[in-house]
């Protein structure tokens, strides 16, 4: 196999000597990347702490501990129970275990053609390789998935230890998508060469086929959107922190939406929540009477602007060039280095260009989900439904959130088509999560492991046999460490 070294190839790198054995390099591929993928956000995120902390002048310890940390982080990438192991041998079994079964899927099944042998003992090997690759990972004890309930013993109460199963969700929701994505886009291609539609259904397919990412993507973002205001923990604690760095929102606000729904928070009663919401007005130089649920009914809109003035559409504006100028800030030095690998003037104009769509697009996500609750709370909602005390608890206890949380995610339209497909494969397991229990018993594990299994099985096999239909960045990946 000849290794190119054009530096537009950006997995050049990750491709093992000629001293290999043909045999094994995929396994390589595989731990290399895995361990990279892994690691290296990591220690990108230690470093660019320890670069803030020191400019603002934090004592020296500060360079003992960052080296600690880094090697603790080096180290534990080096780990069996680990990702990088995972992915080699996932790879591994899959490119190893295919010979052995082809030969006894041909005795068992000698009736078959030699492609469906062939494919057949592709599936099979990939599913072998994940179902015991899981396991690997789930071998591994997170204290996070152990919880401790008192119980009587012959020398007191002792406090047992009870495992629950969950640590892979996210891992195995991301195959399931991966594999549906493939099967739904595969039986669309079937459906549409063997039909000759007319110009009307053919521009309906069109249609349909335009707007499939964006639904799925906006769809998966509401869900994700509501559990991050009502059911955070439903999130990966990174991922809602990212969220709440990127809308730029007082948690008081937070805690009072919750409180809203949840009961906690009733107007013209007193529950004794005046205070929440009194201490953010005075912070914003409103007065506190606004915050208090008694004396206020509804909470003006201005609360939830936080300091942009009491208009809905000026609030969502400032919402936009704020979040703009943040992502902006975040995406141009990313894509300037990746441009580095190949500096001319056309490369750098398209990081520009690249970096200013992404960050109009998230711009816009802030900006519309800000404004979707100001519709639902003073522009259409009170006009649509009233505005008695149960209609204005009804609207702020859900409707305004749920309001933005349908029209953040349409601003995927921004993007284009290449980048929509990425984003809404990339946010869909994310969204399935947070309908999914977080935690469950380790008896049902089976569960967890069958799906894997079986997605990524369809997965791999389809990489290898119609690399095409495995969509965006993932499916050119896998199809280089796997070739």
């Amino acid at each position: 196999m000849k290794i190119s070294t054009d530096r537009r190839q950006p997995l050049a790198i990750l491709l093992p000597p000629h001293g290999v054995p043909t045999i094994l390099r995929p396994v390589l591929r595989a731990y290399v990347l895995g361990y990279l993928s892994s690691a290296a956000p990591r220690v990108l995120t230690l470093t660019l702490t320890y670069l803030t902390r020191k400019q603002k002048g934090l004592s020296p310890l500060c360079r003992s501990s960052f080296f600690s940390s880094l090697r603790r982080i080096i180290r534990g990438g080096l780990e069996l129970q680990r990702f990088p192991t995972f992915c080699a041998t996932l790879v591994g079994g899959t490119t190893l275990l295919q010979f052995p079964l082809q030969a006894l899927v041909a005795v068992i099944a000698s009736s078959r053609s030699g492609m469906v042998q062939v494919r057949l003992a592709r599936w099979l090997s990939t599913f072998i390789a994940a179902w015991f690759s899981l396991r690997l990972l789930q071998s591994k004890k997170s204290k996070a998935f152990i919880e401790y309930v008192p119980e009587e013993a012959s020398s007191g109460i002792i406090q047992k230890p009870i495992h629950f199963a969950g640590r892979t969700m996210d891992l195995t929701l991301f195959a399931v998508t991966r594999a549906v994505d493939v099967v739904v886009g595969e039986l669309w291609s079937q459906r549409r060469r063997q039909k000759r539609p007319s110009s009307r259904r053919m521009n309906l397919e069109t249609l349909t086929s335009t707007l499939a990412d964006p639904a799925v993507f906006a769809a998966s973002c509401a869900l994700i959107m509501w559990a991050w205001v009502y059911a955070p923990d439903r999130l990966p604690r990174s991922y809602n922190k990212w969220i709440k760095t990127a809308a730029m929102v007082d948690h008081r606000l937070l805690l009072a939406l919750r409180r809203t729904r949840y009961g906690e928070i009733k107007y013209g009663l007193e529950t004794g929540q005046a205070d929440l919401l009194g201490s953010m007005c005075k912070d914003y130089n409103l007065p506190e009477s606004c915050g208090d649920p008694v004396k206020t009914i509804p909470f003006p809109c201005e609360i939830v602007h936080m300091g942009s003035g009491p208009n809905c559409e000026y609030h969502a504006l400032s919402r936009l060039v704020k979040s703009f100028l943040w992502a902006f800030s975040t995406y141009l030095p990313l894509n300037l280095l990746l441009a580095l690998r190949n500096p001319t003037r056309k490369t750098l104009l398209r990081a520009l260009q690249s970096s200013a769509r992404s960050s109009a697009f998230l711009g816009s996500f802030i900006a519309s989900f800000y404004y979707g609750i100001c519709l639902a709370r003073t522009r259409l909602g009170p006009s649509l439904l009233g505005t008695s005390i149960p209609k204005r608890q009804m609207i702020d206890g859900g409707i305004c959130i749920g309001s933005g949380c349908v029209f953040c995610g349409w601003s995927v339209l921004l993007e284009n088509a290449g980048r929509r497909k990425e984003l809404g494969l990339f946010v869909v397991p994310r969204a399935l999560a947070t309908l999914l229990p977080r935690r469950y018993e380790v008896r049902d594990q089976w569960r967890e492991n069958l799906a894997f299994g079986v997605s990524t099985a369809v997965v791999f096999t389809c990489v290898r046999e119609k690399p095409e239909r495995v969509r965006g960045v993932f499916g050119k990946v896998l199809g280089k460490i796997l070739k």
